[in-house]
């Protein structure tokens, strides 16, 4: 017949080993991703310090990788209504590789400024000059090919993240992440 502290020994190991998991399981922002903290500016030369001085406690970014994901960015601008919706804080983030000096940002620059000629859209557009494939890892976002579209707090978690051409379904996901409240 077992002793009774044989039953304690059983019950404390197991409840140790349960304390132990409950920390080591994944949490919410390990499992989503987390944008890198980083400085960058608007193409109207307005800093934002990403993540605390995002213009929202929630804000969705839509972020790029290459070239040619114009339309799928505008697929959800339009689809979300972004340009006309005041209750949604959002920006354009394109994601470049750092040509490593002034002159090579600037030309880059350059050409954004060609491409967004108003203020409104420049307002919107921070360019983000880093090592791409670090962002990515760091953000939990798995191919450069794709647009997403994340929601991202002043702490840099995401979300919520959706990827590809507009979705009702998927934008009704963002809008709802977008709008509930930090308790």
């Amino acid at each position: 017949m077992k002793s009774n502290m044989t039953y304690l020994g059983a019950w404390l190991v197991a409840a140790a080993l349960a304390f132990a998991l409950a920390f080591a399981a994944p949490n919410e922002s390990s499992v989503m991703g987390r944008l890198p903290a980083f400085m960058a500016q608007t193409l109207l030369r307005q800093p934002v310090t990403v993540p605390e001085g995002l213009p929202s406690d929630r804000t969705l970014a839509l972020i790029t990788f290459q070239r040619g994901q114009h339309a799928q960015v505008e697929s959800w601008i339009q689809g979300m209504n972004l340009r006309n919706d005041p209750s949604i804080t959002w920006m354009r983030m394109p994601v470049l590789n750092d040509p490593g000096t002034l002159t090579g940002r600037s030309a880059v620059e350059d050409k954004l400024l060609q491409r967004y000629p108003a203020d409104t859209e420049r307002a919107k557009l921070v360019p983000v000059f880093t090592d791409r494939a670090s962002f990515m890892r760091s953000a939990g976002l798995d191919a450069a090919g794709q647009v997403y579209a994340v929601v991202v707090n002043r702490q840099g978690d995401v979300l919520a993240r959706v990827e590809g051409q507009f979705d009702a379904d998927k934008a009704q996901t963002l809008r709802e992440t977008l709008l509930q409240q930090s308790f």
